[in-house]
């Protein structure tokens, strides 16, 4: 009886984990589709860039809300989960945090592109600013923290008012294409640097 109960697991397991990668190729598709048509593109676009039907999509959302607060949430921990990586692997903590930065207005621009949806009625949205914060705002100032014991930036900048300044540089892109807050953001991180000794 057991050695059926194990045979009978292995093929729901492998479902699964199936489901699994379709509903996260399905939210880094949709993600790529907001960026460059809106979170209002057509659903076949967003199932044409997945590879899939559009059935699976509604299999997996069955509302538009859901499939945003899927996008949104598998940014954030994407973005999160980057920055001990890019401490582990980047030259030096400012580095790293240069880094982390660009991943962070790369999200920041998709989000923006999210912030109609964001601000609506749905009850689905309303806990998504509290987790964006619960989750990257320790991550930036981990960074913060290590590019300052490396005596590679001044003390003193709180991860929060970081975090809030890239947010700020990265709202005009919404409203001009052509504008580009990497610039802007590199100029900030360069104010953060401590003067080096000659």
């Amino acid at each position: 009886m057991s050695t059926g109960s194990r045979s009978a697991d292995v093929p729901v397991r492998g479902k699964r984990a199936d489901a699994l990668r379709n509903q996260q190729a399905l939210v880094a598709a949709a993600a790529a589709v907001f960026v460059t048509s809106g979170v209002d593109a057509p659903i076949r676009e967003i199932a044409a860039r997945a590879g899939v039907g559009i059935g699976t999509i509604y299999r997996h959302f069955p509302t538009r809300a859901d499939l945003v607060v899927a996008v949104y949430r598998h940014q954030v921990e994407a973005c999160a989960e980057a920055g001990a990586a890019l401490l582990a692997e980047a030259g030096s903590p400012f580095a790293a945090l240069r880094r982390w930065v660009d991943l962070f207005v790369e999200f920041l621009v998709t989000k923006h592109g999210l912030a109609k949806a964001l601000q609506s009625d749905d009850s689905g949205f309303e806990s998504l600013h509290a987790y964006f914060l619960d989750r990257l705002v320790p991550v930036c100032a981990r960074l913060l923290d290590a590019a300052v014991d490396a005596g590679e930036i001044e003390p003193g900048t709180r991860a929060y008012e970081l975090m809030r300044g890239v947010g700020n540089l990265c709202v005009g892109h919404e409203s001009n294409p052509d504008y580009d807050p990497n610039r802007l953001v590199e100029l900030l991180l360069r104010g953060l640097r401590r003067p080096q000794s000659s």
